[in-house]
């Protein structure tokens, strides 16, 4: 199968990593809000796991995977127990958990884009659910949190771009038939990477335009 990309010893501590400091993300934010320790774990299981669990739904992946391996659904309770406790630490090395988060989005952007075409969508399809398994656990988040999206603010670094950009290339490479263990990695390289540019340069996405050519001003 083309999603099979990595072997299962690499993977799946691969998965764990990303899932576990995704799941960090929404802890803090819950920590954030004033929630208690149910808000913080609810938060910290739907933000790493709720892009892949969508993504299984919506091309009849069932049961979804983060519901059939045990370590996946436990991994975020433990990322939420480490938040309630160490919060102040673990806001300490925000930086650290902003590189570790770019590395699971380009990931998760590209084992969803080639789970997506095994399960027999097209290229365009396959991109746009590769972007939503990397994306989606976040938009859970900030919806739950009574946020507007983060990756729909323009006072935002970018974040749905790169992973985007990851999803493209891996779906040139499957309709390439190039797709491999260096190429799949290259493209999670390369979605990693514009987004630490994004995070350095404080990169954001356009904004709408007068007609006559000038930006709306900013709020």
């Amino acid at each position: 199968m083309t999603s099979q990309i990595f072997s299962p010893d690499v993977q799946q501590p691969l998965d764990l990593i990303g899932i576990f400091v995704f799941a960090l993300s929404g802890g803090l934010l819950a920590v954030r809000k004033n929630m208690d320790i149910f808000g913080i774990c609810v938060l910290a299981e739907v933000t790493a796991l709720g892009g892949g669990v969508m993504r299984d739904l919506l091309i009849g992946a069932t049961p979804p995977v983060a519901f059939a391996n045990l370590g996946y659904f436990l991994t975020p309770l433990v990322a939420g127990l480490v938040v309630f406790f160490l919060h102040p630490e673990v806001e300490r090395i925000n930086r650290a958990v902003q590189t570790l988060d770019a590395l699971g989005l380009g990931l998760f952007c590209v084992t969803g884009t080639a789970k997506a075409h095994d399960y027999g969508l097209g290229s365009v399809a396959s991109v746009a659910l590769g972007m939503l398994t990397a994306v989606g656990g976040g938009v859970i988040r900030d919806v739950l949190a009574d946020e507007t999206p983060s990756l729909l603010r323009w006072d935002r670094e970018i974040y749905a771009v790169p992973a985007l950009v990851g999803s493209i290339v891996v779906a040139f490479l499957i309709a390439a038939n190039h797709l491999t263990t260096l190429t799949a990695a290259s493209a999670a390289m390369t979605a990693f990477v514009l987004r630490m540019l994004a995070l350095r340069y404080g990169w954001r996405a356009p904004r709408a335009w007068h007609r006559n050519g000038s930006r709306t001003s900013e709020e």
